[in-house]
């Protein structure tokens, strides 16, 4: 049994790490970042079945999660590093020059917990699908799982990975997509309608589930009712409905957070709604 309360407490320092990275160095995506906290945090702490300690490029036996949209790096590094790929101190060379915790993770600088470069979007679905399927021809029981923003979905490639891999039956496949209906430029649904992409996915041969992104309790029950779904031949994607910015409530509903940095009043603000519990960098 998962401990919701614990997990809520890492979610908000998670939080804070967020916004005190983008603000240190002016530079950043705190919008989704702070969307996906709930989630990756839930991922990080309960979800996956990993080795932080001893990070190997292949996870072998290991769950595998891929980042997609890599550009809401500041959340990916912090449960990285508060579940112990690297150290926490770590995280204030966020997007220096010539640091490992480059502005969208890459792989030349050896960060564990970092399997593949997602700076250009669409890409992660085909890898995940890739990493899945070979997990199946060596008959390992772990699971593959993949984060991806709404917007993305505007990208062609990922609808080729999902044709993929439904027609391999990679079943051990679980995708999320963050779906707070925004993106860079404004509302997804301006920039280019996703239509309902419950319907969508579906027909792609998908198994579609749902789940509030910003409810700790019920990213808990999504994730678990998407693992029981694995294994049907199917692959399974979570339509994870979240708020940009959320935990900060002058971020919340606009895509202005999606790459702008808080200022020093701002942080101060963001701060004062989000509790210290693990002990700031």
């Amino acid at each position: 049994m998962a401990d919701i309360k614990n997990l809520e407490n890492i979610a908000s320092q998670v939080r804070r790490d967020i916004v005190r990275m983008v603000h240190e160095k002016n530079s950043g995506h705190p919008g989704g970042s702070l969307g996906c906290a709930d989630f990756m945090t839930a991922m990080y702490f309960e979800v996956l079945k990993k080795d932080s300690k001893n990070f190997t490029i292949d996870g072998k036996n290991e769950d595998l999660f891929f980042l997609s949209n890599g550009h809401i790096s500041p959340v990916f590094y912090s449960v990285l590093a508060r579940s112990g790929y690297f150290p926490v101190e770590e995280l204030k060379t966020f997007r220096a020059l010539n640091t490992r915790l480059q502005g969208h993770p890459t792989t030349a600088e050896d960060l564990p917990g970092i399997r593949i470069a997602s700076g250009s979007l669409g890409q992660g679905l085909s890898v995940a699908a890739g990493a899945a399927l070979t997990k199946k021809l060596n008959g390992e029981n772990t699971t593959v799982y993949s984060l991806h923003g709404d917007g993305e979905l505007e990208e062609g490639q990922i609808w080729e990975a999902a044709m993929f891999a439904n027609a391999r039956k990679i079943d051990n496949l679980i995708a999320t997509i963050d779906y707070n209906k925004v993106q860079i430029d404004g509302t997804t649904e301006d920039v280019l309608d996703l239509g309902n992409l419950r319907t969508k996915w579906e027909a792609f041969g998908w198994i579609v589930l749902e789940m509030q992104g910003n409810n700790m309790a019920d990213v808990i029950r999504g994730l678990a009712e998407a693992k029981l779904k694995t294994g049907n031949g199917k692959p399974v994607v979570i339509l994870m409905h979240t708020e940009m910015g959320a935990g900060v409530d002058f971020m919340m509903g606009t895509h202005k957070w999606h790459g702008v940095a808080p200022n020093d009043e701002q942080l101060k603000d963001a701060l004062s709604q989000l509790e210290e519990t693990l002990g700031d960098y």
